[in-house]
């Protein structure tokens, strides 16, 4: 007795079946979530840097010299308001000194600050602010 054919399945369409079936992303859906990654961190940084999401802890409230009312500000914020008071840049002991932060913090925000170019480095170990 003759074998009965049937109609000849293509690789690709067997391929295509076991991605549907077993929910396999293609390379069409990995690129569309790469470029809604790339998109979403754009508006990260975007949001960052105009300074949406700048966090205050309770600890780091510091009087106004303005008036005599409290007002929050940042650790940049006071990094600066002390760089800003010396004219000719201040070295890291002399902030830490008067910021009272410890050295890892310290660090971090100088680091920061000057990455966003909000201080500039004069000579080792000392910063003015741009």
């Amino acid at each position: 007795m003759a074998k009965k054919k049937g109609k000849a399945t293509s690789f690709d369409a067997m391929v295509k079946f076991f991605m549907q079936n077993y929910n396999i992303p293609t390379k069409k859906d990995i690129d569309r979530l790469i470029k809604r990654l790339d998109n979403l961190e754009k508006y990260i940084k975007t949001a960052v840097t105009a300074g949406r999401y700048r966090r205050v802890a309770r600890s780091q409230m510091v009087k106004d010299r303005s008036s005599n009312g409290e007002t929050a500000m940042s650790a940049s914020d006071t990094v600066l308001e002390i760089l800003g008071r010396f004219k000719d840049g201040a070295g890291f002991a002399e902030i830490q000194a008067e910021t009272g932060f410890g050295e890892k913090k310290l660090r971090n925000i100088i680091f920061r600050l000057n990455k966003i170019g909000k201080i500039t480095r004069k000579n080792r170990g000392i910063y003015i602010v741009s």
